[in-house]
């Protein structure tokens, strides 16, 4: 095991009674530590490979916590050898998530705002940089920084053709006249049903952020593109943060980019979803 008893006993002060893997991957392992008095998890990565993508982390769930949401409390951020970790509070799992009380807070959330999109730092999505520099318009900054950027990537990697490129080109023309524009929220970023736990007293608490201040309509579309929501949830939100009509036909251009993340990361099984929205919208 990755010196998991080393750093726990360097930060903790003592071994844990128990190390269970819980998840892993090509970014990071990550284990569920059992002492007498509390548990804890810690998550390990190649320093070299995802360079303070635990310092982004931390930051992220330090903007989270001023807002309603409960997140995991950080114990430690450091590096050991070759590797760096963080270690935070466990989150013990209840039983059934309260939709209404994670629409609320999430309007709430939203409402947290800044005078541009963007943030002061860039940070991570899965394992790619994510560039948050600062924009004063959404359709720029959702451009600019989302979309241009991936498709380079992408075309770099032959994953995508010019044709395709010529679309997402015409696709930022167009997007001021489709998406209405909004104030700069802070956003988790990256709200995948994975990224949404259940605590023991059914609270909605957020982990693993990619926060800026976008366009409150990603945190929902992410969550309608890898998961999904009851409509109550999304009632009680419009009724603190109302959204302009027709979001469900503007989703789609938000799931672009996390569409173009994954396919990217996990290849060309995305490449028809991307290639719809494209056509869809250009």
């Amino acid at each position: 095991m990755i010196h998991i008893n080393q750093i726990l006993k360097k930060e903790i002060g003592i071994s844990p009674n128990a190390i269970n893997q819980l998840y892993g991957g090509d970014i990071n392992l990550v284990y569920h530590c059992i002492f007498d008095d509390k548990h804890l998890v810690i998550k390990v990565n190649d320093s070299k490979k995802f360079p303070q993508m635990f310092e982004k982390e931390k930051l992220g769930l330090d903007l989270l916590s001023r807002s309603y949401f409960k997140v995991p409390e950080v114990i430690s951020i450091g590096t050991f050898k070759e590797y760096d970790y963080i270690i935070i509070e466990y989150i013990k799992q209840g039983n059934k998530l309260t939709w209404d009380l994670f629409g609320e807070n999430l309007a709430k959330l939203h409402r947290i705002s800044n005078d541009k999109f963007g943030l002061d730092h860039n940070n991570y999505i899965g394992s790619l940089v994510q560039n948050n520099s600062f924009e004063n318009e959404w359709s720029s900054f959702y451009c600019n920084n989302r979309i241009l950027n991936l498709t380079k990537i992408a075309r770099n990697k032959k994953l995508i053709d010019k044709k395709d490129c010529a679309l997402i080109d015409q696709l930022c023309i167009d997007i001021k006249n489709i998406i209405p524009e909004a104030k700069p929220s802070l956003i988790h970023g990256d709200l995948w049903s994975g990224n949404l736990l259940c605590n023991e007293n059914n609270q909605p608490v957020l982990i693993d952020p990619a926060v800026y201040y976008g366009h409150p309509e990603m945190d929902w579309s992410m969550l309608a593109l890898f998961g999904d929501y009851p409509e109550s949830a999304f009632k009680k939100y419009k009724e603190v943060y109302p959204l302009e009509n027709g979001f469900n036909e503007r989703k789609k251009i938000h799931q672009l980019y996390p569409l173009l993340v994954h396919l990217i990361l996990f290849g060309r099984q995305y490449y028809n979803s991307v290639k719809r929205i494209i056509l869809k919208f250009s």
